[in-house]
């Protein structure tokens, strides 16, 4: 262990030590771990220390996990009712945009680092949870499979009126997608700015687009 690693954890020690004069609580591990990680990282590029502060819903979600249990149905639906008011329609009432683009932009895990510029634009690394094209042999399965997924819920015209409910939900679901799921591993690809609006109406057309391959 190196000299700046031990100087880190020195405040960490005496703090599991004062919570140890009696038997240490959830919050008390949660005190020490939020020490540690702001004592062994800096900020750099864009990567900035805000990126170790959870939001409610990620503490309630993390505390949930570590108890083993699935959230209360109450505490979950105030946490989706609190994340659906983030969703924003887009702004010139268009949802889809180019295919062609969106999986670009799907099978992209770039950026978000240190070393990527503010205003570069990123990737949305779908492939990384979810399969879109028969033709891939890698994917992840941490999501559902997405392919097929206009065809098998019957948007054979994204914009005729009969689509609305669905084209409405997966513009939800992408922008914010523990409006829907408290507790989503999904990243808030609008509501945390991950994803421009532009990119996200790409991607739209990538699922729901009939000409898309993931429709194919």
């Amino acid at each position: 262990m190196n000299k700046t690693m031990k100087i880190a954890l020195i405040p960490a020690a005496a703090l599991l030590l004062a919570a140890c004069s009696s038997s240490p609580s959830g919050a008390d591990y949660d005190k020490i771990a939020l020490q540690v990680k702001q004592n062994s990282f800096q900020a750099k590029g864009i990567a900035t220390m805000d990126r170790l502060q959870p939001d409610e819903a990620n503490s309630l979600c993390s505390a949930a996990d570590v108890a083993g249990k699935p959230l209360d149905e109450k505490t979950a639906k105030a946490i989706e009712a609190a994340e659906l008011k983030t969703v924003k329609m887009p702004s010139d009432g268009k949802f889809l945009g180019d295919w062609k683009e969106g999986e670009k932009i799907a099978q992209s895990g770039r950026g978000l680092t240190w070393s990527d510029k503010a205003d570069a634009a990123n990737g949305g690394n779908c492939y990384n949870c979810h399969q879109m094209d028969k033709k891939e042999i890698s994917f992840g399965n941490l999501g559902p499979s997405l392919y097929n997924y206009g065809k098998l819920r019957g948007v054979t015209d994204p914009n005729a009126a009969a689509s609305k409910a669905i084209v409405e939900y997966t513009w939800g679901k992408l922008w914010n997608a523990r409006a829907y799921n408290a507790c989503s591993q999904m990243p808030r690809a609008g509501h945390k700015g991950i994803l421009t609006e532009k990119q996200l109406q790409h991607v739209m057309a990538l699922l729901l687009d009939p000409k898309s391959p993931v429709n194919q």
